[in-house]
């Protein structure tokens, strides 16, 4: 079997920033209308009115301070309160596509990589612009990709380390030389921004790795300084929940429901997630690490997946058995927020330059399904 190396990262950032005042601004305006439009059923005691949010209630609730978005417009009209995306011809590349090949080239410059050197696309996200053609396909041809596959995969916001798995699976059986894994997350679009419990959470973003045989011939002019890592061992598991859900989909239309319920965007029994995938979480990690003769103590580095700032520190206590550092397991989604799979490839495309050779380190992403994945890395 052949060694894995990921060899290049990269990151596009939408062009948009929101931050917690804003964002509390424009909620806050809707619900005060939608109370004051209510308001001879909420005094009859036939409707409960629409609390308010806050900053301290978000930074409490998640750690979020901002996130990145691909429309803010939109987003912040209280009479809107989501994102407004032009619609683009079928001749038009496609805008998870256009993300997508801006973070792969990131990517491919990295590891000193050309089209040429890659045989495969993964394009794995939470959630897809379309059903077919693939945004996968569309993006190897974006990039000029003549060689090779490409495919689509959902796993939410496990997406990207269950993506890393299938991409290390090809180089090592040998049926590709390189494989690039791109995560185009456009949450903004699958948020619920009216409900108070969640309007804070998510964010838009793509990373893009490039995942290589370790004996492939020398790259040319690589740029990147995050250096090459070789993955030692990736590990995933299911577990159906129904505790975060989104139902829409292509049979919505056929089932004479409303486009627009609530269930027909991302929603979570939050307490019920934290309680359950903390320790699941934790095991994973440690069991993955165990069978690779390692322990949580001898790893430099913990990118965890990046949804909530407890649920990090919670798990990565239960593995250290004590509070772990900002240096130990770095977090990100105060300024990104929680973008679904890509959160802990941000984390480590960010924060890796700074590992010694030999250095070990875990990306790890955890979310609906419930779905684990487990990346176990060493710097060469």
């Amino acid at each position: 079997m052949k060694r894995v190396v990921i060899s290049g990262s990269g990151l596009f950032t939408a062009p948009y920033v929101i931050d917690n005042e804003e964002l509390v601004s424009a909620f806050n305006a809707y619900a005060e209308a939608e109370n004051a439009r209510n308001a001879e059923a909420i005094a009859r005691g036939e409707q409960a009115p629409l609390a308010l949010s806050s900053v301290a209630f978000i930074e409490k609730a998640s750690g979020i301070r901002r996130r990145y978005v691909m429309d803010k417009e939109g987003v912040l009209d209280p009479q809107r309160l989501r994102p407004r995306l032009a619609a683009r011809a079928d001749d038009e590349l496609s805008l998870q596509a256009e993300m997508a090949v801006a973070a792969a080239r990131q990517a491919l410059a990295a590891a000193g990589r050309q089209p040429a050197d890659i045989d495969a696309v993964i394009c794995a996200a939470s959630n897809m612009q379309r059903p077919y053609p693939a945004m996968g396909i569309e993006i190897q041809h974006a990039l000029g990709i003549e060689q090779g596959f490409a495919f689509d995969m959902n796993v939410a916001c496990s997406s990207a380390t269950f993506a890393i798995e299938q991409a290390a699976n090809a180089v090592r059986s040998g049926s590709a030389r390189a494989v690039l894994v791109v995560s185009p997350e456009i949450c903004s679009a699958h948020l619920a921004w009216q409900d108070r419990d969640c309007h804070f959470i998510f964010g838009d973003v793509c990373t893009a790795l490039v995942i290589e045989c370790a004996d492939l011939d020398p790259p040319t002019n690589p740029v990147g300084a995050g250096g090459r890592w070789e993955v030692l061992g990736t590990r995933l598991v299911t577990r159906f929940s129904n505790a975060i859900r989104n139902n829409f989909g292509f049979l919505t239309r056929s089932e004479d429901g409303d486009f627009a319920a609530r269930d027909k965007l991302f929603r979570q029994e939050g307490r019920r997630v934290f309680k359950e995938v903390c320790p699941m979480a934790a095991d994973h990690i440690a069991a993955h690490l165990a069978d690779l003769s390692l322990s949580p103590a001898g790893v430099r580095r913990f990118w965890l997946h990046q949804a909530n700032l407890s649920m990090n520190q919670l798990i990565a206590r239960r593995l250290l058995g004590r509070e772990a550092t900002a240096d130990e397991a770095p977090v990100i989604l105060d300024e990104f927020a929680n973008t679904a799979s890509a959160g802990s490839v941000i984390a480590f495309h960010r924060h890796r330059d700074d590992l010694a050779a030999g250095d070990a380190g875990v990306i790890c992403s955890f979310g609906a399904g419930y779905s684990i994945g487990s990346v176990v890395v060493r710097r060469l």
